[in-house]
């Protein structure tokens, strides 16, 4: 792993020309990072609005299918949502993340990029399903909700002089516990523990992208070759992306509102 940036500094020869050069170099780098990111997100939610849109239909004659919420499948739909393809649906975003993290250190940037654009698509198809639970107007109020607390945490990882590793430490065995505790969920059908874990999961990912923003950034190295640099910023950008879309989702679970 390179260097991370704070420990470059205090080598550094002293001079506004040198510091000016590392802010500048970060600067850009971070700013490749939101953008990869942003981007993942819009494709997500390209693939995800037009797979319902595939799914659905509002023409009896085209429906094969009808759920209880009066909502019709067309053929593709029932095939993604009621078939045993929905395992592959479901589980074709996790092989695809998978694969990138064991693999991006030795593959090209374009190649790592290429893998990312597919992951974020998949990610798409899968959650397409939550609009047959929520409606379309509480999906969106909680995106937008998502993406302002998102910026302003992800701000305060960027800005704070803080080390927060041990307190992502912690979170990282948060995770870790709510995993566990979904798992038992699926046998229990508690709706006290489901809503622990969503409240919980809020908490933890809204303090796990402050500090993996603050992680992604001490990464950063000015002598970094572009291919390296390239490599660091689709991680980084994966990264804040599973931030945002676990915090998007667990944040939906309090308000969206079911059909």
């Amino acid at each position: 792993m390179a260097e991370p940036i704070r420990n470059y500094q205090t080598r550094a020869v002293p001079g506004a020309g040198v510091d000016a050069g590392i802010d500048q170099g970060l600067r850009a780098y971070m700013i490749k990072v939101y953008n990869l990111m942003g981007l993942g997100l819009l494709i997500t939610g390209l693939a995800a609005v037009g797979t319902i849109m595939l799914a659905t239909t509002t023409d009896p004659a085209s429906a094969v299918a009808t759920l209880p919420s009066g909502q019709m499948l067309t053929s593709f739909g029932y095939a993604i949502f009621g078939s045993p393809l929905r395992w592959v649906v479901i589980f074709a975003p996790l092989a695809a993340v998978l694969f990138l993290s064991f693999r991006v250190q030795s593959m090209s940037v374009a190649a790592a990029q290429t893998t990312f654009w597919v992951y974020a698509g998949l990610v798409g198809l899968s959650l397409s399903s939550i609009f047959l639970v929520y409606t379309t107007a509480s999906i969106s109020q909680t995106f937008f909700a998502t993406a302002a607390a998102f910026g302003a945490l992800s701000l305060y990882g960027y800005t704070t002089k803080r080390d927060l590793t041990a307190f992502g430490s912690f979170l990282i065995m948060g995770v870790f516990g709510i995993i566990i505790a979904s798992v038992i969920n699926i046998f229990l059908h508690s709706s006290a523990l489901s809503f622990a874990v969503s409240a919980l999961g809020v908490l933890i990912f809204s303090g796990l992208t402050a500090y993996d923003t603050q992680k992604i950034k001490e990464m950063y190295f000015e002598g970094d070759a572009s291919d390296v640099a390239g490599r660091k910023a689709i991680m980084g950008a994966l990264t804040l992306y599973l931030d945002f879309i676990n915090l998007f989702m667990f944040l939906l679970q309090f308000m969206g509102d079911r059909r």
